[in-house]
């Protein structure tokens, strides 16, 4: 919202002495996000004065249209003589009034005036337009000023060219600060001066011959005033204080009606708008759109409705985006059109629900200032006194007349009241204000409060973001000063640190992170169609989507069920961007609807919440498992001097899976698996026991080139996903340090021929238990295949490492334990030792 500091001063008598950057920092103090204090006409020096073009003398001569004028400056040149002056626009006439900047003067930028030689001509001065003077950025061309300014006229304070603007970023519940009136509030509280009220207008009451209107939603429109002015002029134009008000707050000048109707929402943050009324048939009516209606709006787009679009209409049909955008069938003729100039014009002030107007926008692509005011929530009370100040406006100043027809429909309501204890924002900012404190700072802003220990306290209308005590004490203590709070750093109970969850967290990321993966942290949305591009099953859990209510995205209006869409979107980027061998990693909340809807409670602020409340809260939000997922691509290890690199793959993604596993103390079972996105021939399946039981907690491998296809992903792409928390229930209690012992290893190698088909993992597996318990390690050193042993056999070679805690074993020992292990291995996989 841009505020000029000399409209301010309208509504609330300001010392004359505080300049733009002394308000910024009392209304910055209130709360209010003030961005710049914008200096117009800085550096501007007259003379700039009314001129009268005289004659214009075309010289045709030159490759562009060349202009030498002589205008009346009056007696601003000091001779009373006519002013010569070269001018390459072509918008004004002999007889115009414009603006003309004399030699010395200094125009905004440093731009210095003086008489020069130009096309053969000395021009003494300029004819100025709007984007010399810096009232505009348009190439609206020259000034022509309305006929009844004097020649002569000092036109620095005629266009109001010095002034302060307040650029203030409002936020999204101080809606009310979009207006002049509720910025004037604000500075009057700070000053502690009295506000004049813009709204505080003497308004008819609605009678039954106004203009007819039909409220078909009571909920999408409660309240609806329309107004009708006649005999308008054609040829009125919006005065230049009007106009210049419009420019300083960021908006273009169009036409009076149009204008007006701006200014007036400015003024009052009340979003208007003006019919024609010879262009509407019949009564204005308020609904929903029927699926597949059309309307073109006042930007010339043709826009197909959907079924929760409010819309206003009349008997042909909708006519407007109810709080977003009128129709173009009922346009405001432009002035300029005076053989079809409006002369009659429906006013319209009402009051939309926020969340509709919102949606409306979002859906359509469409912000204007109307909808930036609804959906922040508009004074519903302010509609009929903003109908009255357009109707007054346009009396005035383009000679209407007012019909004397109201048309008022409200839906009703009542006042909103809160109960708050006196002392309750002593207690939240830990300050003794006291009561009289409270209930001044309270009605300060426009709430009427009553009670002693005890307060009831009545919302003003244009406050919607005031609910409950702790927006009321948040007022308080605003307006009492956050810079006044004291400092204070909350004691910790001691005995209190990470949980375990927490723990695990922290040392999967870091294991990770040391094993040459990056985190990338994504959003956490996602859209069906992702899903079917991972080819997920229909019937899976990943399915149950968590649909947003408002989402950033309507392409991706869904939580997450998994981690790898934003981790692949992040693969494809960096690969499209020049990085081709990647690692990355993310961990984070995934989310599925939980079994049965409910309506989650609000947990009281004031106490902590009872276990019975928390697990009622949590019976009705989504389920949130916390997942990691890893994804590779390119080359795993670099090709240097040091020898070849290889590529990443799929047992790389097992890799990181067991890394993960190791630091939950989880004993991770692998195995071949089959799953949406991966590979088949080239996925295995992650399971741990939890409880006696065995449960899948993911997968890793290589992506399916299906997936990698319609992702867009580098070749042979690799991915793993894990449930952390599941993980962590199968843990085998805490981390034990290991025991160093003082005696030596015996190791024992075994090269083993089994079915191609036999997993590595079952003949480990095996192979560890066989050896009991003097086995320390075994490791998978070589895998071989080929005919020396046999088609559809492969050679598995371990490295079996055995130690006793209490002596150094014997060579007998050792290989008894081996051959034990090798004993299992052969009963459950048909293992035989390789040369045997």
């Amino acid at each position: 919202m841009r505020v000029p500091l000399s409209w301010l001063r309208e509504y609330v008598d300001l010392p004359a002495t505080e300049t733009g950057r002394d308000v910024q920092a009392k209304l910055v103090s209130a709360g209010l996000e003030v961005e710049t204090v914008e200096q117009l006409g800085a550096g501007l020096k007259g003379p700039l004065v009314v001129g009268k073009v005289l004659t214009i003398e075309e010289l045709t001569e030159f490759k562009k249209p060349i202009r030498f004028c002589t205008v009346d400056v009056g007696m601003a040149n000091g001779t009373g003589e006519p002013q010569e002056i070269v001018c390459g626009a072509r918008n004004f006439s002999v007889g115009d009034k414009v603006v003309v900047v004399l030699p010395g003067a200094v125009l905004p930028g440093d731009f210095a005036i003086a008489a020069r030689k130009t096309y053969g001509k000395t021009s003494h001065g300029m004819i100025c337009s709007g984007g010399e003077l810096g009232m505009s950025d348009d190439g609206a061309g020259i000034i022509v000023l309305p006929p009844e300014h004097e020649v002569g006229t000092d036109a620095i304070e005629l266009l109001e060219l010095v002034d302060e603007v307040l650029d203030i970023a409002v936020t999204p519940d101080r809606g009310y600060c979009l207006s002049m009136r509720g910025v004037a509030r604000e500075a009057a509280i700070a000053y502690g001066l009295p506000l004049r009220d813009p709204a505080l207008l003497d308004v008819p009451a609605p009678n039954s011959y106004g203009y007819g209107v039909q409220i078909s939603d009571p909920i999408g429109c409660d309240r609806f005033t329309a107004r009708t002015v006649v005999g308008l002029e054609p040829e009125a134009r919006s005065p230049i204080w009007l106009q210049r008000r419009l420019q300083k707050a960021g908006m273009r000048p169009i036409s009076l009606a149009v204008d007006v109707t701006n200014y007036v929402m400015l003024e009052l943050g009340q979003p208007l708008h003006a019919y024609d009324r010879s262009r509407l048939d019949g009564p204005i009516g308020v609904r929903r759109a029927a699926p597949g209606e059309k309307l073109t709006t006042l930007d010339g787009a043709l826009r197909v409705l959907d079924a929760e679009d409010l819309v206003i209409t009349d008997n042909r049909g909708p006519i407007g985006l109810a709080g977003v955008m009128g129709g173009a069938n009922t346009e405001i003729a432009d002035h300029d059109d005076t053989a079809g100039a409006t002369t009659e014009v429906v006013v319209e002030a009402a009051h939309f629900d926020p969340i509709s107007i919102a949606r409306t926008a979002r859906r359509h692509k469409l912000a204007s200032e109307a909808s930036k005011r609804f959906e922040r929530g508009v004074d519903p009370q302010a509609a009929a006194a903003a109908a009255q100040r357009t109707v007054d406006l346009l009396v005035l100043l383009a000679g209407g007349t007012a019909e004397a027809g109201v048309t008022e429909v409200l839906a009703p309501s009542a006042p909103r009241t809160i109960a708050m204890p006196a002392d309750h924002p002593d207690r939240v900012a830990g300050v003794e204000y006291g009561r009289e404190t409270v209930v001044r700072r309270l009605q300060q802003v426009g709430c009427d409060v009553y009670g002693q220990d005890e307060l009831v306290v009545t919302v003003p209308s244009w406050r919607p973001d005031l609910g409950e005590p702790n927006d009321l004490a948040e007022e308080v203590i605003r307006l009492e000063g956050y810079e006044n709070l004291p400092s204070t750093l909350p004691t910790p109970p001691s005995g209190r640190g990470l949980t375990e969850r927490q723990r695990l967290h922290r040392r999967v990321g870091r294991a990770l992170a040391g094993a040459g993966f990056v985190e990338a942290l994504n959003y956490p949305f996602l859209g069906e169609q992702i899903l079917d591009q991972l080819d997920i099953p229909a019937d899976d859990e990943n399915r149950r989507l968590v649909t947003l209510v408002n989402p950033l995205s309507d392409e991706e209006p869904a939580l997450r069920t998994t981690l790898l869409p934003g981790l692949l979107g992040a693969l494809r980027r960096n690969d499209g961007r020049g990085s081709h061998d990647l690692a990355l990693f993310e961990t984070g909340l995934v989310f599925r609807a939980p079994a049965q809807e409910g309506i989650a409670v609000r947990l009281p602020v004031h106490r902590r919440p009872t276990d019975e409340e928390i697990a009622g809260l949590s019976g009705v939000l989504p389920v949130q498992p916390r997942h990691v997922a890893a994804v590779l691509a390119g080359a795993r290890e670099q090709a240097g001097w040091w020898g070849k690199g290889r590529p990443a793959d799929w047992a790389d993604a097992v890799e990181a899976a067991r890394t993960v596993a190791r630091e939950a103390q989880a004993e991770l079972i692998v195995r071949q698996g089959q799953y949406g996105p991966w590979h088949p021939g080239r996925c295995a399946e992650l399971a741990v026991v939890i409880d006696g039981a065995e449960e899948v907690v993911g997968y890793a491998g290589e992506l399916h080139p299906r997936v990698v296809k319609a992702l867009g992903l580098p070749a042979r792409s690799c991915a793993m996903e894990l449930d952390l928390d599941r993980l962590e229930r199968s843990a085998q209690g805490a981390l034990q340090a290991p025991r160093i012992s003082a005696f030596p290893v015996a190791t024992q190698d075994v090269a083993l021929v089994v079915a191609k088909d036999v997993p590595a993992a079952e003949v480990e597996k095996a192979l560890a238990e066989g050896a009991g318990e003097l086995l320390e390690s075994i490791r998978l050193f070589d895998v071989f295949e080929g005919e020396q042993i046999g088609e559809g056999k492969k050679s598995l070679a371990y490295a079996l490492r055995f130690r006793a805690a209490d002596r150094t074993l014997t060579v007998d020992e050792a290989s008894a334990a081996r051959d034990a292990a090798v004993a299992l291995a052969a009963e459950r996989s048909g293992a035989a030792l390789r040369g045997a």
